[in-house]
């Protein structure tokens, strides 16, 4: 086994095990809505004596469980919102939800692109080209319609020729609407039955629509560039 080959085994080994850790000591427990309402009031507290300091430890906590993919985003975000307010916690959810993305987007590039390539190569040209040629409004849809999961998204983008900066800026747009429909949520902890009651039908569709919007736009576009040229 070749030294980098070894070094991306113990990256991926120590992604697992923190992921394993997380379900092992049950800590999902700390990121639901019961726990949340009950501790709304010390957080809160902790807040206005230390307001860096939380916001900090917020923000890296956020920014740990993006890039880990774990099933805690969506309590997190509603904490922001519960504990910050809505512009507060909507600007640093949004930095912290991109930051963590394209983490994610790095570690899948850096651990499993070369093994993905080597056998499915052939298989990624198109993918490839595609990307190249309308990845942004792509991902823009991937990232506004919510059906689609968050590290999925992340895992499978690193696996691209994408570049980061692209990745990064149409993240931040693509998730922008969601946090705040969160973030929001957030300040009426209280009355929040279930993470589930937060996106109905119509709010879905209403993101699908937006989301396909661009796509939309830009087949049409082509469709008639290709009628006037060759009119």
């Amino acid at each position: 086994m070749s030294r980098g080959a070894a070094k991306k085994l113990l990256v991926a080994a120590c992604l697992a095990g923190l992921v394993a850790a997380y379900f092992i000591f049950d800590l999902g427990r700390f990121f639901s809505l019961d726990y949340l309402r009950q501790s709304r009031e010390q957080f809160g507290a902790l807040y206005e004596a230390h307001a860096f300091l939380v916001l900090g430890a917020y923000f890296f906590l956020y920014v740990t469980v993006a890039a880990l993919g774990l099933p805690a985003a969506a309590a997190l975000t509603l904490a922001g919102g519960a504990l910050f307010g809505l512009w507060v916690g909507l600007v640093v959810v949004s930095l912290a939800s991109t930051l963590g993305a394209c983490l994610a987007f790095l570690l899948s590039r850096y651990v499993l692109r070369d093994s993905v390539r080597r056998r499915f190569g052939d298989k990624l040209v198109r993918i490839d080209r595609g990307v190249e040629e309308e990845g942004t409004f792509y991902l823009f849809t991937l990232r506004l319609i919510p059906i689609f999961p968050f590290f999925v998204v992340n895992a499978l983008m690193g696996l691209t020729p994408m570049r980061l900066f692209t990745y990064a800026w149409v993240s931040q747009a693509g998730m922008l609407p969601g946090t705040a429909v969160y973030v929001n949520a957030g300040r009426e902890l209280g009355r929040l039955d279930s993470l589930s009651g937060l996106l109905s039908p119509s709010l879905i569709l209403s993101f699908a629509v937006l989301g396909l919007f661009p796509l939309m736009v830009k087949k049409t576009l082509g469709w008639y560039r290709k009628r006037r040229n060759h009119g």
